[in-house]
Parts: C-alpha cells; structure tokens; sequence
C-alpha cells in the first residue's frame, strides 16, 4: 500500500470510532468516545500500513528463479477470502449484541469492544512482522476481529437509528466502486506530492480525534460525539470533518491500489497478496465507520 491505509493505507501496504438519552429510547447511552477511539485506531493503522507497504514495494523484485509471482487476480481473491471471513462474524457480532435485548432491553457492547481492541492490536503485529514473515492466519484473525467489531457497531446503531447500516452499506460501496473506477480508467492515480498532502492530514486529523477524546473523557465537552457534535452555521461539524476524512479514506483506497499495481509490475513474491488484501479491508473498514457516524451524527441532530 505505499502509504495509504491502516493495512494498505490501510498501513500494511505502505512497506508497506457522556452519556445521552435518544428521543424514544430513554437510557441508552452511545458509546460516542469508543466511536471515536475506533476511527483513530484504524486512520492510524491505515497510515502505518501504508509506510510498511510501500518500503516492502521498493525493495528489488523477486529473482528470475522465483516463479511464485503476485498478481491483481490473486490479490483479488485473497482479499474476497478475507472479506467473508469479516462478514461471518459480523453476523456472529450483531447477534450477540442483540441478545440481552429480549430480557434487559439493551445491547451488549462486549462484541464492538472486543473486535475493536482485537483488531486494533493484530493489526499492529500484522503491519509489524510482515517484514520478516507473511502469516496469512494472523491476516485471517484480524478480520475475524474487525467482523466482531463491525457486526456490534452496526447492530447497536441500527438499534437507534432504524436503516442506517444500509445508509453506510450503500454508501461505503458507492465510494470504493467510484474510487476503484476512476483508477482503473487512469483518470486518477497517487503522486508524491498527494501523498505528502494526505499524510500531514491524517496526522491532523489523529491529533483532532485525541483532542475530542481526552475532552469528553474529562467532562470539558458533555456532547456525546464531543466536538463533532458542535454546529457551525447550523451544520454539525461531524459533517464537515466526515467529508473531509471520507475523501481521505477515498485516497487511501487509490494508494492501496497503487501498492498492488507496484507489487505485481516488481514481480513481488505471491504471498504479498496477503498484504494487499489486508491493505483494502483496513480502508474499507475505516470507510465504513466514518459513513457510520456522519450518518448518526446528521440524524441525531435531526
């Protein structure tokens, strides 16, 4: 990924988320802080992947004897592998986040919980050891996670917001297919000086998601979604950063291509594979969380 995610911009391929009652559901309490935690976890995983990646991408291509080659269909799919293992436990996450519903009237969030600091910390050991050794089941683990995580999240939201996992669904689909047609087509690839740019914002944005932690941790800002649920002009500032971090994850998308298209045109070893695929769930992922909370945040204040 060459710069561009928590795995391939998602960081692999670099060398490579105060408590508040809802109208009609009195008591239950948004974990905003945790939302936030979550999107910082996977912004900056995403930007150590693409470090890692693209150092990896640089190295000299595989010897005329190695016949072990990486290639896009391959990468492909590695990478629909990885995906169906996300989705299996993401139905295995909303489920158990549903099931204290009947008795107690509220979620569970030990799967949101559990995915989130599982994944958070295989992917580190991922983006870390890669150098050395490839291991695909510890690339298969992480994404076993993250369905964890994405299935309590998206379960505990559509609780109190009826339709939204579709909203993001849609939307997070809607933006990989208009990103991955647009570099397919040539009319949009990543440049040193683009990537220069993304990086200084993904450092400031990091910065900004501490900052609205630590404020609502410590009582500062008692709005839920901290500063983000602040409004300038009548428009919630979730809304304006949202897009911002959107376009961001848009970008990533296109170095975790780029990192791919670079290890298939170096002869890069088969199993490197791996890590592209590791690269776009990690995008995805973070993509997907972000449209997750410009949603509620835009619906919460309506």
């Amino acid at each position: 990924m060459a710069l561009d995610n928590p795995a391939f911009n998602n960081p692999a391929f670099q060398d490579s988320k105060a408590a508040r009652s809802y109208p009609g559901r009195p008591g239950l309490q948004p974990p905003a802080a945790q939302t936030q935690t979550a999107s910082a976890q996977h912004a900056g995983v995403d930007a150590a992947a693409q470090a890692q990646l693209e150092g990896m991408y640089a190295a000299p291509s595989a010897g005329a004897v190695e016949t072990d080659r990486m290639t896009v269909e391959d990468t492909i799919w590695k990478t629909v592998g990885l995906f169906a293992v996300l989705l299996v436990t993401a139905v295995g996450g909303w489920v158990w986040t549903m099931s204290p519903v009947a008795e107690t009237g509220q979620p569970t969030l030990m799967p949101w919980i559990i995915g989130m600091i599982g994944g958070f910390v295989l992917s580190l050991v991922v983006i870390f050891t890669s150098r050395k050794k490839i291991r695909p089941a510890l690339i298969f683990a992480y994404a076993a996670f993250e369905g964890l995580f994405v299935g309590g999240i998206s379960a505990y939201f559509e609780m109190i917001w009826e339709g939204i996992v579709l909203q993001a669904t849609l939307g997070t689909l809607s933006v990989v297919g208009v990103t991955l047609a647009l570099f397919a087509s040539g009319k949009i690839r990543a440049s040193k000086k683009a990537t220069k740019v993304f990086m200084i914002a993904m450092v400031g944005y990091l910065v900004f998601s501490l900052l609205n932690l630590v404020l609502m941790w410590t009582g500062v800002n008692n709005n839920p979604w901290g500063l983000l649920g602040e409004q300038i002009a009548g428009i919630p500032l979730g809304l304006i950063i949202g897009v911002l971090v959107v376009i961001m994850a848009a970008y990533s998308l296109v170095l975790d291509f780029d990192s791919i298209q670079q290890g298939v045109r170096n002869g890069a070893p088969r199993q490197y594979g791996w890590i592209g695929g590791f690269g776009i769930m990690v995008t995805v992922v973070w993509l997907y969380i972000e449209i997750l909370r410009i949603i509620a945040i835009v619906r919460g204040s309506n």
